[in-house]
């Protein structure tokens, strides 16, 4: 398998499952007025993968990791994190015609929750690090830059077709009824992800 074929399928592979990162950009695409204003997490959170997936070939945050005190910190304020966005995303619910500034994030809240749900998440950190990461080390010279690539390239049209299809659901739902169900959800998926990430430790 060729790398970059290889990158597609591993990236894909990665970031198709429903986490609180797709949950949120998604959730952004559908509440958000217009596609423009959704950027800023849709933006934050391919840059926050970028980031990510660069370290995790260089194999500089396999050295961060490795630190017991920086990765229960990472898990606390992800945790903190998680609960107040998924409050947050559940009190916007509340009435999703109404189209109030105050039910839509800011752009500077957008790039903070983003970032939360991107980087403090041990469970994804090391995702990207064990799989990416190793998976790389196959590869060397422009094969290696060519699977990289292709596994940023994936990310950044992973998130933008997710806000696209957020914004896609806010025209098709003119009610808001399912919008409304969608935020229910989302809070409770993101949740669901807090409490699982408190589990591990214990």
């Amino acid at each position: 398998m060729g790398p970059f074929f290889h990158g597609l399928l591993l990236a894909l592979g990665l970031i198709l499952p429903l986490g609180a990162q797709n949950v949120f950009i998604f959730n952004q695409g559908a509440i958000q007025p217009t596609i423009k204003k959704a950027l800023p997490a849709t933006i934050t959170a391919a840059i926050c993968d970028s980031a990510l997936i660069l370290l995790a070939v260089l194999g500089v945050s396999l050295i961060v990791m490795q630190y017991d005190w920086l990765h229960l910190t990472l898990i606390i304020i992800g945790i903190i994190f998680l609960l107040y966005m998924g409050f947050q995303i559940w009190a916007s619910g509340a009435d999703p015609q109404a189209g109030t500034q105050t039910q839509q994030m800011s752009a500077k809240k957008q790039m903070v929750f983003a970032l939360s749900v991107s980087l403090l998440n041990p469970h994804a950190l090391l995702d990207t690090i064990g799989v990416i990461g190793s998976s790389s080390l196959v590869y060397s010279g422009t094969d290696k830059v060519i699977f990289t690539a292709t596994c940023v390239a994936v990310s950044w049209c992973w998130f933008h077709g997710l806000c696209f299809a957020g914004r896609l659901l806010k025209k098709v739902d003119t009610s808001g009824k399912f919008l409304k169900l969608l935020n229910k959800i989302s809070a409770l998926i993101i949740w669901i992800t807090a409490l699982y990430m408190m589990s591990s430790l214990f």
